[in-house]
Parts: structure tokens; sequence; C-alpha cells
């Protein structure tokens, strides 16, 4: 269809004929029956001369004696100007010997047109440009990812930072996605357990490492952290925040989680660790107030000395408890408590008390209190994330007590 250069609208209108009409005999109607009828101004003829008028598009088809189509007129006239003509349509009642019937169907902007098209291709343009754009800074994420996703190793046969070995504390996860998230963020001392059922590598690693287990905060990973306390050492507790998955945990969700971590203990775990695992009868031992060995009675009365020391005693005593003791200068119980009040026993304690032992991980925060009320030992099962110990002040662990 041609149209003038200057087209602002377009009249649209349905044609109907008591039989059979053409094309041109449509055209020749609208030009006999409006000429005149508007005056010289809006005269169809001179509007088309001048351009103000394209050309008249007809489309009309003959069936059944009747005749139906539409017709197309574009208009360079003003928007009162095109109404008027359109208008003067609906006056043609006869299409050469029929009577025929013109109804305008609509006046188009064509410009308000043009402005929609214009609008939809450029928000697709502009969603590609925004799709295959890349600034600078997630270049340097993308390429610091994919070094990050490279690292992931397998330690034993499961999902692993690269630190896994060789770091003294590491982080316990649910599966593969969790240790490339962390890597992803310069975590590397990570390693997945991948579901329930805990490989038999995760229980003997975390006998030498501080471990926290970092687990989703839903259903699936409490019952992970559960069976996980049942097998394996854990010292501390951290969650993801409600509805997200460490996964896909931003940095700073990730700080803030590993920042707020808990111990055990402090998680209220302890009595239903304890229920759950078979409670180790501890033969009796004999009271000892010597500091490093003492003399103790075999079968047919011969006496045999014996490397043990007052805190082994005590620990063996506290085995899998959770309770702590605090001991006189001779290694007399001055009191008894649990590890979970420990830290408030140790800021009330009296003057008598010189050491304390317990079924628990040191921790820095034990070792200050210790510090500050005059302590002359402190005695766990294991060293925790320890980063100053005093002079005056001597640390113990199971295997050096």
């Amino acid at each position: 269809m041609h149209e003038v250069d200057t087209t602002k609208y377009m009249v649209h209108a349905n044609i109907t004929a008591e039989g059979f009409v053409e094309k041109s005999d449509v055209v020749g109607a609208i030009f006999g029956q409006t000429e005149g009828l508007l005056g010289d101004e809006l005269d169809l003829r001179d509007l088309q001369k001048s351009s103000r008028i394209g050309r008249i598009e007809v489309n009309i088809e003959s069936k059944g004696g009747k005749s139906r189509g539409e017709i197309l007129v574009p208009s360079g006239l003003d928007k009162a100007e095109t109404a008027i003509l359109a208008a003067s349509l609906e006056t043609i009642d006869r299409v050469g010997p029929c009577i025929a019937h013109v109804e305008i169907t609509g006046l188009e902007d064509i410009r308000a047109t043009k402005r929609k098209r214009i609008t939809e291709r450029a928000k697709l343009l502009m969603r590609e440009i925004i799709e295959t754009s890349i600034d600078s800074e997630t270049m340097v994420s993308e390429v610091k990812q994919a070094v990050r996703m490279e690292e992931i190793t397998s330690y034993k046969g499961l999902p692993a930072g690269p630190n896994i070995d060789s770091s003294d504390a590491i982080l316990i996860v649910e599966g593969r996605a969790d240790v490339l998230n962390l890597l992803k963020y310069g975590i590397k001392n990570t390693i997945a357990v991948e579901g329930t059922n805990i490989p038999p590598t995760v229980p003997k690693l975390s006998k030498r490492k501080t471990v926290t287990a970092f687990f989703d905060g839903d259903r699936g990973g409490d019952l992970i952290l559960k069976e996980l306390l049942q097998v394996a050492d854990v010292d501390y507790i951290a969650m993801s925040p409600e509805g997200r998955s460490v996964e896909d945990m931003t940095y700073k969700e990730i700080s803030k989680a590993l920042h707020n971590k808990t111990s055990v203990e402090q998680q209220g775990y302890e009595k239903e660790k304890k229920e759950q695992e078979p409670k180790q009868v501890q033969k009796p031992q004999p009271r000892i107030v010597q500091r490093r060995t003492s003399k103790v009675k075999e079968e047919g009365g011969e006496e045999k000395e014996k490397n043990i020391t007052p805190f082994k005693t005590h620990l063996q005593e506290l085995g899998g408890t959770f309770k702590a003791r605090l001991l006189d200068k001779e290694e007399k119980i001055v009191k008894e408590t649990t590890v979970r009040e420990l830290a408030n026993e140790l800021k009330e304690t009296s003057e008598n008390a010189k050491s304390v032992v317990f079924d628990g991980v040191i921790t820095q925060r034990i070792v200050d209190l210790a510090k500050d009320k005059g302590l002359d030992y402190v005695v766990g099962i294991k060293i925790g994330d320890v980063t100053k110990v005093p002079t005056s002040l001597k640390i113990l662990t199971a295997d050096s007590a």
C-alpha cells in the first residue's frame, strides 16, 4: 500500500453492497458521491493531488450475491479534518447499480502506532544490550569464580577445598554446591558430607581439626547435623539464614553466619548427643594427689609405677558428660558444673581454684577468664581457636595431660 510521506491518520471503514461490485466501483463511488459535499478545501481529488490524502485502498470480495470489504484512507490532514472526511464516507449509499452501506470502524493515529512499535523494539534492543554487556567488575568476578571452581578437590572421595588437609580448622557442609560457593569467596577449608550416612572420613578428620558444621537452616540440614554430632567431633555450629541455602548465600551472609557461630554446648546439643551415644563406663581410678606419677597395685600384690596425672584422671571421669571441674592447688574438686555454665562459674570462682578440667574444647574465652582469675592450668579435650596464651597459664589436652 502506498502512503503519503506526511500520513498522520488512517481511516478504517467497512462496506457492504447488495450485489456484485468491484474495487474500481467502490473507488468511483467514493470520489463521485463526496464531490462538492465538503467544499473545495476538503475535495478528495484536490487533496490527493496535493498529497494530503494518500492512495485509497479497497479490499472487497463478492459471495452469494453480496459484496463485502474494507476501505483504507491515509490522511495527512489534522484530526478534525480527518474526522470530517471519514464521516463523509458514511453518506455513500450506492456503488454502481447496487445499494451500499459504509461504516467507519476506526481512526488510527499512525504516529502513536509508530511510537508504540518504536518503544517495543527499543525494549528488545535494550534487553539484548544488557544481556550481552559485561562490565569490568563482572569480568573479574567471573574469572575469579572460574579459577576457584577449578580449585575444588576430592578428599578421599568427598568434594573439598584445596586447604582441607593443611588447615587446622575446617568447615563441614552438605554438598558439592556448598563447597563451590564458599570457594567463590576464597574459603578453601571446606568438605562436604553429601547427605546423611556420614562417610567415615569425616569423623576421622574431625578428631584432629577444629570443626564447624555449616548447614542449611531447614529440616534436611538439622537431620544431617544430628547425625554428624553422633559420629564426629564437632566444635561449632553455623546455620544459613531462614529460607536460604549455603550454596546461594552471598559473601556478606556467609561472613555473618560464621561470625555468629556458637559452640555445640551453647546450641544445647550435648544432652541429645549424650543420650544417643552409649555412655562409656570408666574403670575406677585411684585418687592421686601427686602431680606426675603414682603407684598402683597389680595382681600378686606387686606395686608398679604408672604414668598418670591427676588431670588425666579427671578427664577420664568426665568423659562423655560435658561437665567441668574447678580444682584447688592439690587437684581436689572445688566445684563441678556443666561446660555450658563454665564461663559464668569462672567469672565467680573463689581464690581456692587453681585449675579447670572440662569435657570440651578449649577456647580463647576460657583461656582469658582463667588468666583473669589467676588459674595455673586449663585442661580440655582439645584446643580450639586459641591465638593468645598467657605465660602464666599452662594449657593441656587429653594427649598431653
